[in-house]
C-alpha cells in the first residue's frame, strides 16, 4: 500500500530542509531527526543512485556501498519512474564534490 506523502507535516519538513544554509546545519537537523542507521541508509540509497547514473554495475555498486542487490534494484526502479528526484539532485551536485 502506497502512502500519500503530500501532507502538511511532510511539507513542513521540506520547508525546514530548504531553510538550511550549510552542511553543518544539515548534520544538526538530521542528527535530531534520524538514527544513525536511518541516515546512513538514506545516504547509501542516494550513493547507489549516483553510481547507477554513472552506469556502474550492481557488483561495483555493492562492493563500494555495501548495498544489497535488492536495494540497488529498488533504487534503479525509482530512477526509471517519472519523478526524477535523484537525477535532479545528482545533476545539481555533480560539480560540487
Amino acid at each position: 500500500m502506497k502512502h500519500n506523502i503530500h501532507d502538511e507535516s511532510v511539507k513542513d519538513l521540506f520547508l525546514a530542509l530548504l531553510s538550511l544554509k550549510t552542511v553543518d546545519e544539515c548534520y544538526a537537523l538530521f542528527e535530531d531527526l534520524c538514527t544513525p542507521n536511518e541516515l546512513l541508509s538514506i545516504a547509501q540509497r542516494f550513493q547507489v543512485g549516483e553510481m547507477l547514473k554513472e552506469n556502474k554495475t550492481y557488483k561495483e555498486i555493492s562492493k563500494v556501498t555495501g548495498a544489497s542487490t535488492t536495494t540497488i534494484s529498488r533504487v534503479n526502479r525509482l530512477l526509471n519512474d517519472d519523478k526524477e528526484g535523484i537525477e535532479m539532485a545528482y545533476e545539481r551536485i555533480r560539480g560540487r564534490k
